[in-house]
């Protein structure tokens, strides 16, 4: 379903761009809004979106039929095209919306992204998120990036028909059994090496003081055994608490490997489609920190503590950092 609709939906915006464009230029005069455009951006990115759509649908289309599935030059062959064609697709719509919306990335800690053979837990404040990591881990050094992400994604044509050719775990966040979902999450980590590493959103879902508020509430109401978490987390205030279920099956499946946090700022705009389209984002600094703990510097005895500190300050430094760019 989602192949012909996105086909239909970008003859349609494509077609009728002058219009668009035009008309979105109309609109931000009479806001007041005509020196930065930010509805004409919005338009422009979306215009950037579904090519990068359409562009993927087709490169994933020759590899498959340069392959036949996979049948010709092996498995390992169709593998490394398609995750190319992954880390490619998501670095053009990262590099097209900081044009589009004239922003710069400043990445502290890059060599921390080499080798590969880690777990990679990322701040989840938008849908940019995504491709962020991509362009961030994966493309300086060809990593081969094992997702764990949420099963509503397959609406996307590139993620379902790409996504799914590759080792990456679709979830279903409300699944009443899940088991199997952490199964296929274990999987995912099993038989790492220095060029692949698994990259989960623990938060699960995007910031918003709301869900912040909720989640709090939930660990209170947990108990003595979420007490100590609970305590930690109502300090929180740019974050969510992870979710324990993912990180910890990782941790378990996966006992040699390194663990990465990837934390960033400035896509705090992207957050909801109101602010994305009074255009909040528009001439932010991206500011990623990537920290590296090797595995013997995580307990076993109190892992879920740790974690959970380890997120306390990444909240500090995401208020810093938001804090000094107020005042710059």
């Amino acid at each position: 379903m989602s192949v012909p609709l996105y086909f239909a939906v970008a003859t349609l915006t494509f077609l009728g761009s002058p219009l668009w464009l035009v008309g979105a230029v109309a609109a931000d005069v009479a806001a007041g809004a005509g020196r930065i455009l930010p509805r004409t951006r919005a338009l422009a990115f979306f215009g950037l979106y579904l090519g990068c759509e359409l562009w993927g649908l087709a490169a994933a289309a020759a590899i498959w039929l340069g392959t036949l599935g996979g049948a010709l030059g092996g498995e390992e062959r169709y593998l490394a095209a398609n995750t190319a064609l992954q880390a490619a697709w998501a670095g053009l719509l990262l590099r097209g919306s900081m044009v589009i919306f004239s922003m710069r990335l400043e990445v502290e800690g890059q060599s921390l992204a080499q080798p590969g053979g880690y777990l990679a837990l990322v701040r989840h404040s938008s849908t940019a998120d995504t491709v962020l990591a991509a362009a961030v881990l994966a493309r300086p050094g060809a990593l081969r990036l094992r997702y764990v992400i949420k099963r509503e994604l397959l609406w996307d044509p590139c993620l379902d028909v790409v996504g799914r050719r590759l080792p990456n775990a679709f979830i279903d966040r409300g699944a009443p059994q899940p088991g199997a979902e952490l199964e296929e999450v274990a999987d995912l980590a099993r038989g790492l090496d220095d060029r692949s590493a698994v990259l989960i959103y623990p938060e699960g879902t995007r910031f918003t003081p709301a869900k912040r508020l909720r989640a709090v509430e939930r660990l209170q109401q947990a108990g003595e055994a979420r007490a100590d978490l609970a305590a930690i987390a109502a300090g929180f205030r740019a974050v969510l608490p992870p979710r324990l279920g993912g990180v910890m099956t990782l941790l378990d499946a996966s006992p040699g490997s390194d663990l990465v946090l990837l934390e960033h700022t400035g896509f705090e705009g992207a957050g909801s489609f109101a602010d994305f389209w009074g255009g909040a984002l528009i001439g932010q600094t991206i500011r990623v920190r990537l920290r590296r703990f090797p595995r013997e510097a995580i307990p076993v005895q109190r892992r879920a503590i740790w974690l959970f500190e380890r997120w306390a300050e990444m909240d500090d430094w995401i208020c810093d950092t938001l804090a000094m760019e107020a005042r710059a």
